[in-house]
């Protein structure tokens, strides 16, 4: 298949410095044929579909301190830490709108990526239409086990795409698109540590194809890593990613520091302007 595609990397807020890529993107005109987005680069990927320059710097940083947007009031009350009903109905529809007409003019190939419960494999999703069902597949792409209740949609019971599949570039390949542009929201030389194996048999317990995949996260997301740099050095994928850590938490309440990461994304974008433009063209 001809083509660039795009892959975008989740990490819940660490997602604002892909927002400020995809702004910059989106500024000059840089498009793709098709894109992927995991967990936060599914949630705030989309905006790439429909054309929103700034929405999701504007509504995290405006509604971030907010207590039904994401807080431990919210997961007590709804089971969800970032609440279902506000970040993906109230926002979009009422709020801050995502305009939907674009989203669905847009000729690029936007897909989703979520975990699959009951048998810990990655679920890609390709979303056409902006609905309710659109909707629930973007919030199950993004929940975050532990802390969110599995999304049911399409016949599936799923949860964060990032347990699966954290940067789906054999996916991109799969489908056809030889060269690919992947952001990622760690620096280059991110190494990620086991997870509390104990903390995970105790609250997924119903799901134990969720604790196997958990427990060996680490060692998944080292292969997909290597993969993508791999690609890299071969010509065919060009990474766009932070120079150092990013200070920004996982849940960030901090506008400054949303603000900060977004401008992080925007620096390095603009430094590599000149490369993106090459490599899609």
């Amino acid at each position: 298949m001809s083509g660039i595609g795009l892959v975008m990397e989740g990490g819940a807020m660490r997602g604002m410095f892909t927002a400020g890529v995809l702004d910059v993107l989106m500024e000059h005109g840089i498009a793709f044929s098709a894109a992927v987005g995991v967990s936060a680069g599914a949630a705030f990927g989309c905006n790439l579909k429909s054309r929103q320059i700034g929405r999701v710097i504007r509504y995290n940083k405006r509604f971030c301190r907010d207590k039904r947007y994401c807080s431990l009031c919210s997961l007590l009350k709804t089971g969800d830490l970032f609440g279902a009903d506000f970040c993906y109905r109230e926002i979009p529809e009422e709020l801050d709108i995502f305009d939907k007409k674009a989203f669905e003019e847009n000729p690029m190939d936007f897909y989703v990526v979520a975990t699959d419960v009951f048998t810990g494999k990655p679920v890609y999703q390709k979303l056409e239409k902006v609905d309710e069902r659109c909707y629930r597949w973007m919030r199950a792409s993004a929940s975050m086990p532990m802390v969110s209740k599995p999304v049911e949609v399409d016949g599936y019971t799923l949860l964060d795409g990032g347990m699966s599949d954290s940067i789906p570039l054999r996916f991109m390949h799969r489908q056809g698109y030889e060269r690919n542009v992947v952001i990622l929201t760690r620096p280059r030389d991110y190494r990620k540590k086991p997870e509390n194996v104990f903390l995970l048999k105790t609250m997924l317990r119903d799901y134990p194809a969720m604790i196997r995949v958990m427990a060996h996260r680490h060692e998944h997301y080292a292969f997909q890593r290597d993969y993508v740099f791999g690609s890299e050095r071969a010509g065919d994928t060009l990474v766009i990613c932070p120079d150092e850590p990013l200070n920004v938490s996982r849940v960030e309440h901090d506008p400054e520091k949303l603000q900060g990461a977004y401008e992080e994304g925007r620096r390095i974008a603009l430094r590599e302007l000149e490369k993106l433009r090459a490599f899609v063209q």
